[in-house]
């Protein structure tokens, strides 16, 4: 089953509880909350808050979106991130594999990355909640082989992938990234971009191509997942909305 949802760093402009109303409205059913603005770290009153005001609307917290570079960050920083996570009512952090890419990165700092995001899957795990590592271009999961080998060294079930299409999507890469890590993956974040990548957002409805294949994959075990909705084109609740519908149409 796919949930719909979006990441509410998609309305960096909006108080937490504009994105709880917009995405209630637009007919959609779950939130990443970032943890750069909506819920800050650290601010475990606010994260209450912000978890009671989505229940209360009839959604579902998807997750922390914190910005923790597991390697490169200093480690107790996790501690504050987990806390905060918990006190959002959060299943889910989302954390980055370091700051480096596959190229730029030796084995002494791959290694680090990936004791330091075994130590927090290992934390998350005693408060019940797993770990989900960003599939970014600026990290460890540049490429979708260094991706694969960066969990199959961690080998900790409690650490899992997001997945997202980078610039210049190919619907075949994309397929074929989705495949290699099902059934791991547990979110894509959904959304269209034309061929200057992040600075040409499009409507969603732009790719079907593209992302109807997508979406399929990740429903065809029968196992719950998130599509969030991300980048939306001029960051416009209008446009929001009409690609919450788009989403919704594709998941029937």
């Amino acid at each position: 089953m796919i949930v719909p949802g979006v990441v509410s760093v998609t309305f960096r402009q909006l108080a937490a509880t504009e994105v709880v109303q917009l995405t209630a409205a637009a007919g959609l059913s779950a939130i990443s909350w970032a943890g750069d603005v909506h819920v800050p770290l650290g601010e475990l009153g606010t994260a209450r808050a912000v978890g009671a005001a989505t229940t209360a609307a009839g959604l579902s917290v998807e997750g922390y979106g914190s910005y923790f570079d597991a390697g490169d960050a200093a480690p107790e920083v996790f501690d504050e991130v987990l806390r905060t996570a918990v006190a959002l009512g959060a299943p889910t952090i989302r954390v980055w594999a370091g700051k480096r890419t596959p190229e730029d990165s030796d084995a002494a700092h791959r290694a680090r990355v990936v004791s330091e995001l075994v130590r927090c899957a290992e934390l998350a795990a005693s408060e019940g909640v797993r770990v989900a590592v960003e599939f970014h271009v600026h990290t460890l999961t540049k490429t979708l082989d260094s991706a694969v080998k960066l969990f199959a060294e961690a080998g900790h079930e409690n650490l899992v992938p997001y997945w997202q299409p980078r610039e210049l999507p190919e619907v075949a890469e994309c397929l074929t990234e989705v495949r290699a890590l099902l059934p791991s993956v547990t979110a894509a974040h959904v959304f269209s971009w034309g061929a200057d990548g992040f600075d040409e957002r499009l409507p969603l409805d732009a790719r079907p191509d593209l992302w109807q294949p997508v979406l399929a994959e990740l429903a065809a075990d029968g196992l719950t997942r998130h599509a969030l909705l991300e980048f939306v084109v001029d960051d416009d609740p209008a446009v929001f909305r009409r690609d919450a519908a788009t989403l919704l149409d594709w998941l029937g």
